[in-house]
């Protein structure tokens, strides 16, 4: 089957509307629970009111047709909504808790930080979904151990790849006939698959403690329409945050290049009423054992222009014996530098000035890299490495922050931090 014929979102169970109306339905959505577009001018009447599209404030708005039109309060509009939301949360009702792994900036990390927690978590022993919503550059299926593998269609919906007994994962990469394939999509399809991923993925009979969803850079239509959708599946959430959303964890690098788009981000859960569970300094230094360095003598001054990283200037065995016999100890060292330059009070500055937690630091980690890079476990496989502890930490303070409950409502000592 393919990925347009599963994405159809032009269908009667989805909207009967065409594709521009539907798009601003994406943008007002929220009005139905009372509040106005997020994109809607200042003094926006809203679009269940008498005078939507017609009054003065209307002029200019980009919804302005849309509400006109009575399409967003007649009857058949609230009827389809409600139906939209019962399926919503019927298909996330054995969900304990969802995470929403959030960076205003790219590459930053947010695909790395979202396998190793799925990864840890699942290693804990807990129930874990790993959600890609990241539909034009989708990296979750490489960094869990299941590129290439495909999706199938049951009666109980998609059954998603398990990347190990405890951990689902589903992605727009497993409906791809190629993997490098682009996704040319403009928001509203994009929005119709990532509703698609939340109704229809079936997560198993005993569901999900945890269900982690990696997104892409930004506040755009995706993050909107996640957050929407999760209000619409999760309307009584028992820790009465007032968001579908259990909580955000937010990623950053230290430089203010980064955290200038991050403290956008953070204003977007604010306005969205996600509680931030706490952001991540991720890269906040190169750290290595001496012992896995490599060593160069400088050839910058030599006749043939060669570099410190030529092959013909390594001395890494050289050195290396000579700290074995002279310093043995130095080699069980971390060594450890800055990459990016912090600005001000870096991430944990931020984190305060935001009144939000701050989790930690994950340090650049080649052997983190590498995990990401096999699909493993980062923790489990590489249990001495410099970035194992620290990512153990921020997958404690998570669990602190989020216990899960067994049947009598209790919290599940088995599954405890070790």
């Amino acid at each position: 089957m393919t990925l347009d014929r599963l994405v159809v979102i032009e269908s009667g169970y989805r909207f009967n509307t065409s594709i521009r109306l539907y798009y601003s339905y994406i943008s007002c959505m929220s009005s139905l629970k009372g509040e106005n577009p997020s994109n809607a001018n200042e003094g926006c009447v809203g679009p269940t009111s008498q005078d939507a599209g017609k009054a003065s404030a209307c002029a200019g708005c980009p919804n302005q047709s849309a509400c006109s039109s009575g399409s967003f309060n007649s009857p058949a509009a609230i009827a389809a909504k409600e139906k939209e939301k019962t399926v919503l949360q019927n298909a996330l009702t054995n969900v304990s808790h969802v995470i929403l792994v959030l960076s205003g900036k790219g590459g930053v990390g947010k695909s790395t930080v979202s396998t190793q927690l799925a990864q840890s978590l699942s290693s804990r022993g807990y129930s874990v979904g790993l959600l890609d919503v990241d539909i034009c550059g989708p990296s979750i299926p490489r960094m869990s151990g299941v590129v290439g593998q495909t999706v199938h269609q049951s009666q109980q919906g998609w059954e998603p790849v398990y990347a190990n007994p405890n951990l689902a994962v589903m992605s727009i990469s497993f409906l791809l006939e190629e993997g490098d394939a682009a996704v040319v999509w403009r928001g509203p399809r994009k929005n119709g698959l990532i509703k698609q991923f939340l109704t229809e993925t079936d997560w198993g009979v005993g569901g999900l403690d945890y269900l982690i969803i990696d997104t892409p850079p930004g506040t755009s239509d995706e993050h909107i329409s996640i957050v929407q959708y999760l209000n619409d599946a999760r309307p009584m959430m028992t820790d009465g945050n007032g968001s579908g959303a259990s909580g955000a964890i937010v990623v950053t690098t230290p430089e203010e290049v980064s955290m200038a788009d991050v403290r956008k981000e953070l204003n977007f859960c604010k306005k969205t009423s996600v509680p931030v569970l706490g952001i991540v300094e991720n890269m906040s230094g190169l750290q290595m054992r001496v012992s896995d360095l490599s060593f160069f003598r400088d050839g910058s001054g030599s006749d043939n222009g060669d570099t410190i990283t030529s092959n013909s200037n390594d001395c890494t065995n050289d050195v290396l014996a000579l700290l074995k016999e002279k310093c043995p100890e130095v080699l069980s060292m971390v060594a450890a530098t800055d990459v990016f330059p912090s600005s001000g009070g870096g991430p944990r500055g931020m984190a305060e000035k935001f009144n939000v937690p701050y989790l930690g630091k994950l340090p650049l980690d080649p052997n983190l890299l590498k995990a990401c890079e096999e699909g493993t476990s980062f923790v489990d496989k590489y249990p001495s490495s410099p970035a194992t502890s620290p990512l153990n930490n921020i997958v404690d303070k998570l669990i602190l922050a989020l216990p899960v409950e067994d049947d009598d409502g209790e919290e599940n000592d088995a599954m405890k931090t070790d």
